[in-house]
């Protein structure tokens, strides 16, 4: 039984987050490359865990890079 509760609350918490997120994010204007992102900001100011998102709710303007690790943002703050 807590394991079907626990199932639920687990499906309802991910149907919430996938709600509250926009499901494309606004490209800038400009620049077909780059996007809005909302992001976190590390100890040092640097910007991660971005994800995409609409422009009101953006705090960061980020695009994709190929670097030698992989691929990768390049953000700059709004």
């Amino acid at each position: 039984m807590k394991s079907r509760i626990a199932a639920v609350a687990a499906a309802v918490t991910v149907l919430v987050a996938a709600s509250a997120s926009p499901a494309v994010a606004d490209p800038v204007p400009g620049s077909p490359n780059r996007f809005y992102a909302s992001c976190a900001v590390d100890l040092l100011g640097v910007p991660v865990g971005c994800l995409e998102t609409d422009e009101g709710h953006a705090t960061h303007i980020c695009q994709y890079v190929v670097t030698a690790f992989g691929l990768g943002l390049d953000c700059i703050q709004r």
